[in-house]
């Protein structure tokens, strides 16, 4: 049986991306890399690497920082202004040891950096590392999306529930922006709302569609669909920042709430948030066991209802501020 070692296997197919204007050494580069088992790309200057990857989608680059024309660094802060949100790695070569060559390739966006001269262990360890991190990242987005695909498919089956959770996300994401939260807030937020019903799965239809009144201990066990959404999403770490909300949108302000019947500033911030969006939405979407209300009655009541106790009056007050503009 033929074996392969082990960096082989874990890399097979990798595609690496090399830019230098000298080309004794791209082919050293070239070389190192290719008897490692990866697939090499090269070229000599930004216009070069522009025009193959309308072709090509490397996973990784290494840049010369001194080339002619546009410079590594700047190269550097192309590529992954093209990226976007996706993780390309970048490792700067440079001839430069000073720590302000250093500040610049951070700021440019560099993974990591390595000095001339350089052992090809040296480099062959650093894009094997980064290779490693960029293979862990997409494979964790392909788990978060397979989650939030799941949360909208859910509510699918259900004419009643159907959407409910893209609008409070989004609701959700523009209350946010309203109040002043950074950006990156409001994107968090908005998967925020999405998931926050996730545990529902772990609860029979028979409950959730029940067009009478719930018995205590039905009412118990839907209770329980926030703490199964926590379990759900637990294992991803890029969920982590938001399960503090999937576990407390149900909190109340005066202690009333569930699961753990936390009061006022103790209930996270963005479960505040979630709570009088997901509320909003509820009152104005047709359920089993009643019609739906007409935004302008909703802002009304909840606005009527600011000291009833079950949520943040500040941001309660705000989120009537908010709907009341673009009602008009």
């Amino acid at each position: 049986m033929v074996t392969y070692p082990e960096c082989l296997i874990e890399e097979e197919k990798a595609s690496i991306l090399i830019v230098d204007d000298l080309e004794v050494h791209l082919e050293l580069m070239e070389a190192i890399f290719e008897k490692e088992g990866y697939h090499v790309l090269t070229a000599h200057n930004a216009d070069e690497v522009l025009q193959l990857l309308e072709k090509s989608s490397p996973d990784l680059a290494i840049l010369d920082v001194m080339m002619p024309g546009m410079n590594g660094y700047d190269l550097c802060k192309r590529l992954k202004e093209k990226s976007g949100a996706r993780f390309f790695p970048v490792i700067l070569v440079t001839s430069l040891s000073e720590m302000e060559d250093k500040i610049a390739g951070i700021e440019a966006g560099a993974d990591d950096f390595i000095t001339k001269p350089f052992k090809s262990i040296e480099l062959t360890t650093k894009a094997r590392s980064l290779l490693k991190l960029k293979r862990l990242q997409e494979e964790l987005d392909h788990s978060e999306s397979v989650i939030l695909t799941l949360a909208v498919a859910l509510e699918a089956k259900d004419p009643y529930t159907k959407g409910h959770s893209v609008r409070v996300g989004n609701l959700s994401a523009e209350f946010a922006a309203f109040i002043g939260l950074p950006e990156k807030e409001q994107t968090i937020i908005k998967k925020a709302g999405i998931i926050h019903d996730i545990g529902k799965i772990g609860i029979g239809d028979y409950i959730l569609h029940k067009g009478g009144v719930l018995t205590k201990e039905e009412i118990r066990f839907i209770e329980q669909h926030t703490i199964i959404g926590e379990k759900i999403c637990r294992p991803l770490y890029s969920l982590s920042v938001i399960l503090p909300a999937i576990r407390h949108h149900h909190e109340r302000w005066d202690g009333e709430g569930f699961p753990d019947e936390l009061k006022g500033e103790q209930i996270p911030v963005m479960a505040r948030i979630l709570s009088i969006a997901d509320t909003f939405d509820a009152m104005v979407s047709e359920r089993p066991y009643r019609s739906p209300i007409s935004i302008e009655e909703a802002i009304k009541k909840m606005g009527q209802e600011k000291n009833s106790g079950q949520w943040d009056p500040a941001l309660l007050e705000k989120f009537v501020e908010m709907m009341g503009g673009l009602k008009k």
